[in-house]
């Protein structure tokens, strides 16, 4: 620190005390993080899938989902009747006349034979179809987990970046003030420096606002307490592997996805509706059994006999063209309308992996570029500026400009490195599987 205090120019008493404050922040910040616990990307994708609520609420959906077909499958409840029949209102005496009896009836509402199947097959396939949400809704979580991690990481490669350069540029003012005060340099290129650092001083306080504002994200997918701490790997494998092409991963999202087997339930679950409104011009049934008791004697002294009575009604379907023929109709459209919705959906899809794929291979190809060309060329042109500016060959303006260049160089490759990374992502859960990873390794 007395270094960097040291090397600024006296004239700028804030400008130290700001340096010191931003520096012991810095340092205390690094060293709260390297105590929080590391959080690694597979960690945190655990942790959502245990924690995240709006992953837990589609499963809570599935479970309730789970329980309605075996309730429509099932016949209606019997009903039971206990009456009194015939009672003389004069008397109110059970044995007075023949016809009074005691009753108890049980009546049973008996549907159509098939009906009952398909309305326990409609549900079912709803059911399935609340099964591929709660898998819809799982890799969306995981990608947004992925994307929200992976923005998390340039944030801090992006200060770290920062930082280093920082100490670069204090070395910079150093040699710069040393030059000036042996007459052999200018005090504009020490203020220069001063700028420049300032400037690198702001762009680590906007990075650390980005970086909380993201880190609060990550921390909601998670399902942890607002304020959680952690801190990421300092060092990942920059790794973009090469991938297969757009016709194959558009065949594996036909048989992988679950927003796609989602709809193709809904279709199956509607064309159950509709075969069941076909039969609704059947008859239903209600059948029932009574058994009545009687008191008292006949003329002839006899005890009166009870009474059994057995019943069987049907509904008469006699307004078919104004209701059941109607209800067809509108199922017949309620289906059309799903197999709509899942050509629509599948077209959906089939843009979102194009979008995605366009997306990774753009990613890829600019994070080698700034790797393999565009840094290294960077780096030789910042040594050959030093080495002049040590000869005073080459102006100290233009030896700022290289190190900040290289800077901007270093954040842009680590941001298309991320990119590729949240296309990844991205690809996977448009596909509904990672495993177009092994068909490009030939697995």
């Amino acid at each position: 620190m007395n270094t960097t205090i040291n090397a600024i120019h006296p004239a700028n008493p804030a400008l130290i005390l700001a340096l010191f404050m931003v520096f012991s922040c810095g340092n205390a910040s690094a060293a709260g993080d390297r105590a929080c616990p590391v959080l690694y990307l597979d960690t945190a994708i655990r942790l959502a899938l245990k924690n995240n609520p709006g992953l837990k609420r589609a499963r809570a959906k599935y479970q309730a989902a789970l329980d309605l077909p075996s309730q429509a499958g099932s016949l209606p409840d019997p009903v039971l009747s206990l009456g009194a029949l015939n009672v003389p209102t004069d008397s109110f005496s059970l044995r007075q006349e023949p016809m009074t009896q005691m009753q108890i009836k049980l009546t049973q509402a008996v549907p159509f034979p098939g009906k009952l199947a398909l309305k326990r097959e409609a549900l079912e396939k709803e059911a399935e179809a609340a099964g591929y949400a709660v898998e819809e809704e799982r890799l969306r979580l995981i990608r947004d987990v992925k994307k929200t991690w992976w923005d998390t990481f340039f944030l801090e490669k992006s200060i770290e970046i920062v930082r280093k350069n920082q100490r670069i540029l204090q070395e910079l003012v150093v040699a710069a003030r040393m030059k000036y005060q042996v007459g052999r340099g200018l005090q504009q290129d020490v203020l220069l420096a001063q700028v420049e650092l300032s400037n690198l001083l702001n762009m680590e306080t906007g990075l650390k606002g980005t970086l909380n504002i993201e880190k609060a994200s990550l921390i909601r997918l998670l399902g942890r307490p607002p304020g959680t701490c952690f801190s990421l790997p300092r060092d990942t494998k920059a790794i973009l592997p090469m991938i297969p092409g757009e016709k194959v991963l558009l065949k594996m999202a036909r048989d992988h996805r679950p927003l796609l087997a989602m709809q193709k339930k809904r279709v199956q679950g509607a064309g159950a509706r509709l075969r069941l409104a076909q039969k609704g011009i059947l008859p239903d049934f209600t059948i029932g059994a009574a058994y009545g008791y009687r008191q008292g004697r006949n003329p002839a002294g006899s005890r009166r006999s009870n009474f059994a009575s057995l019943m069987v009604s049907l509904n008469i379907p006699i307004w078919a063209k104004s209701k059941q023929l109607q209800q067809v109709a509108q199922k017949s459209q309620e289906l059309a309308g799903y197999d709509f919705s899942y050509m629509d959906t599948l077209q959906k899809v089939q843009a979102e992996i194009s979008g995605q794929y366009a997306y990774y291979k753009s990613a890829m190809g600019q994070a080698l570029f700034y790797r393999d060309t565009v840094i290294p060329q960077a780096k030789q042109t910042l040594s050959a500026m030093l080495k002049g500016y040590q000869v005073n060959k080459v102006d100290f303006l233009n030896v700022v400009r290289s190190r900040l260049a290289l800077l901007d160089y270093e954040k842009r490759y680590w941001r298309m490195f991320t990119n590729g990374q949240k296309g990844l992502a991205g690809l996977e859960a448009a596909i509904g599987t990672g495993d177009f990873m092994k068909v490009n390794q030939g697995q």
